[in-house]
């Protein structure tokens, strides 16, 4: 989910890429290779730019700036960070999809930051009706109005046209529109038993996969931040901010066709993710 800059609300200029189609009407992703370094590997995370830069339009104005915590593995109390999953078990229960009941501490900001940075980069954010539901589930009671009306804006048909989905966001008749985000890591920045900030370094992978697709399934690198509010017994979403990266070496695996990819993302559920 890149973007070229780091500088406004939520990870970078708002600036947007859009991809174009390639020529030729083959399958694109029975291509054995991305070609590194040319206008086809640009063009490929357009998707991916559209989708993130409608979140920074729809975050705007909040106040957020990313956090740039130099100290690395150590938490406020200067403690060095286990890299391993580590604790109790997060949640008690789910709201739908979405995991509620998190503890008041620092391990359960960070497993909230992880499973919301799941749901906020989602397909379903990009459905009405899911999206209603997904904002009014993650946010303080004071934002759900204001964030509700700037996230219809931002994924607005015209946006959704350049994703090749419908007005409900669904893909065309033989498409799978993929969006799925996998934290890899959380880090505390701030926290008070009232308020948290935390940093979820994520990979995921964004397009549509289907035979005549002109946006293939690509992956991403990327940090969301998370600023947290402890309301209704639970960790709610103040704010939140993107910046792209730390991302690793891209090796030169050969890409699985559209099919494998589809059947994919129907097969292999989602998890409950924990600090």
């Amino acid at each position: 989910m890149s973007l070229g800059d780091d500088n406004d609300g939520f990870g970078g200029s708002g600036q947007t890429r859009t991809r174009l189609p390639e020529g030729g009407t083959g399958d694109p992703y029975t291509s054995p290779r991305r070609p590194r370094g040319s206008r086809s590997l640009i063009t490929a995370v357009g998707v991916v730019v559209l989708l993130i830069a409608a979140i920074a339009f729809a975050n705007r104005g909040d106040g957020t700036q990313d956090t740039d915590n130099t100290s690395g593995s150590t938490n406020p109390s200067g403690q060095k960070a286990p890299t391993a999953a580590t604790g109790v078990r997060p949640v008690p229960g789910k709201n739908g999809t979405i995991p509620t009941g998190f503890a008041r501490d620092e391990q359960g900001a960070q497993s909230a930051a992880a499973n919301f940075s799941v749901a906020l980069v989602s397909a379903d954010i990009l459905k009405p009706d899911r999206r209603s539901e997904i904002v009014r589930q993650l946010f303080v009671q004071d934002k759900v109005a204001e964030l509700e009306t700037s996230f219809d804006k931002a994924y607005s048909r015209e946006f959704l046209d350049k994703l090749g989905l419908d007005e409900n966001g669904n893909a065309a008749a033989g498409m799978t529109y993929v969006s799925r985000t996998a934290p890899v890591g959380t880090k505390v920045t701030q926290f008070s038993d009232s308020a948290a900030t935390v940093e979820v370094w994520c990979t995921g992978v964004f397009g549509t996969a289907g035979v005549s697709s002109t946006n293939p399934v690509t992956n991403d690198w990327f940090t969301m931040t998370l600023a947290l509010r402890w309301a209704d017994n639970d960790w709610k979403v103040e704010s939140f901010s993107q910046k792209e990266g730390p991302a690793p070496v891209n090796t030169d695996r050969t890409a699985s066709d559209a099919d494998a990819i589809a059947k994919a993302v129907e097969e292999y559920g989602g998890f409950t993710y924990a600090r």
